[in-house]
């Protein structure tokens, strides 16, 4: 067995929560290991795939929203200061019933947390996008600052920012801390390649495998779910299903969003609903003749001149869903020295800046408090979704 030099923090995990946790803890000047198991951004991860959204409205969730806005200005600095394109500012458009309590929530905190929206009647985006069928939709709520980052090139580049900034990485599996070293805290931490790693602090970011390193605590409080996601072609030189032609679309009420043709890669379409158990090491991802036709249905009714089109990309992601998708952000409650970040619920990737900032100051300061929606004590075993 090869011993390392012990470090202030061993963070596990480098998908968007830990990289940015890992660069957080670096630039406060701790010492910092981040270890993942298949690598930043990798095909399992549910940082991986091409891109995420970046929205501002969670209706009456004012934590979120301020959280958005707080990390699209530091993923914006990250990528200049990396010099790469990885932000795609296509606006987000909301699609709403009449009584929709979500959206008008939603306008109210937009409202008070001073985003940038326009409210627009059906006629309006009709108009405006005459490609998208909006007959379903009363009104809508556009942001015209949001749009969408690229996934697993972005979390790569935040890896990278943390060891230029003197963080160490390395692709190691680490073993399950069964007896945890102590009664009281985590000592060190082995892996599968037989290395030791010593830290103070042990901050466990793993996102769907958190359930299979700690089962006793998580097997019930996070539920990994299977998610298909499919890339149409658009005709040749047709610009209306790309930007600025096309913004990202989001319709909650039918749990199905939207992203326009970005890099080249086709229309994207998938189902918020939550799938299947999913178990993110051994699941196959090929998606399911089943998804495909759910999803052909949708873009029949939604637009009309894709119903043909061909798809040229699948994709099977997964959701790391706590019980009411409210984040898990806390202390281990047996370990001192552990925390553990995950709970992305399938909105999560866009807080990464966020909860990074939030983690590193807290691992700097035990005073500083811990928001009660995001401890153990909120969390259950029964499903109740209530934050998309």
């Amino acid at each position: 067995m090869s011993t390392h030099n012990s470090y202030d923090v061993c963070v596990v995990g480098a998908g968007v929560f830990g990289a940015w946790s890992a660069l957080s803890l670096r630039r406060a000047g701790l010492s910092v290991l981040l270890l993942d198991a298949h690598g930043p951004g990798n095909s399992r991860s549910s940082s991986g795939g091409e891109s995420r959204i970046i929205r501002m409205g969670y209706g009456a969730d004012e934590i979120y929203t301020r959280s958005a806005l707080h990390s699209l200005a530091r993923w914006q600095e990250l990528f200049e200061e990396a010099g790469q394109q990885l932000f795609h500012s296509t606006g987000v458009l909301w699609m709403a019933r009449e009584d929709d309590s979500y959206s008008i929530n939603t306008l109210a905190t937009l409202r008070k947390v001073g985003v940038q929206f326009e409210k627009l009647s059906r006629a309006e985006i009709a108009a405006r996008y005459p490609q998208i069928n909006v007959s379903a939709a009363a009104w809508g709520i556009f942001e015209p600052d949001s749009g969408v980052v690229m996934a697993r090139r972005a979390v790569q580049a935040v890896t990278e920012e943390a060891i230029e900034n003197g963080a160490r990485y390395s692709t190691e599996a680490v073993v399950v801390p069964v007896d945890a070293n102590s009664r009281s805290r985590l000592e060190f931490l082995g892996t599968q390649s037989g290395e030791s790693f010593w830290a103070s602090t042990f901050v466990f970011a793993c996102g769907s495998w958190l359930p299979k390193i700690f089962p006793d605590l998580l097997s019930d409080l996070i539920h990994p779910t299977r998610q298909e996601v499919f890339f149409f072609g658009v005709p040749a030189g047709d610009n209306r299903f790309a930007p600025p032609q096309m913004p990202v679309w989001i319709d909650f009420n039918d749990l199905v969003y939207g992203i326009p043709e970005l890099d080249f890669r086709g229309f994207k379409l998938a189902i918020d609903r939550h799938g299947a158990e999913f178990d993110p090491e051994s699941g196959e991802r090929t998606v399911t003749a089943e998804g495909l036709a759910a999803v052909r249905a949708y873009l029949k009714q939604r637009l009309p001149a894709l119903k043909d089109a061909p798809v040229i990309e699948t994709r099977v992601c997964q959701y790391e869903n706590t019980s009411n998708g409210d984040f898990l952000i806390d202390r281990h409650p047996e370990l001192e020295n552990v925390w553990i970040v995950g709970g992305g619920s399938g909105h999560g990737f866009k807080h990464g800046p966020s909860v990074g900032e939030y983690v590193a100051a807290r691992v700097m300061d035990e005073k500083i408090a811990i928001e009660p929606r995001f401890t153990f004590a909120t969390k259950d075993k029964i499903q109740r979704r209530a934050v998309y």
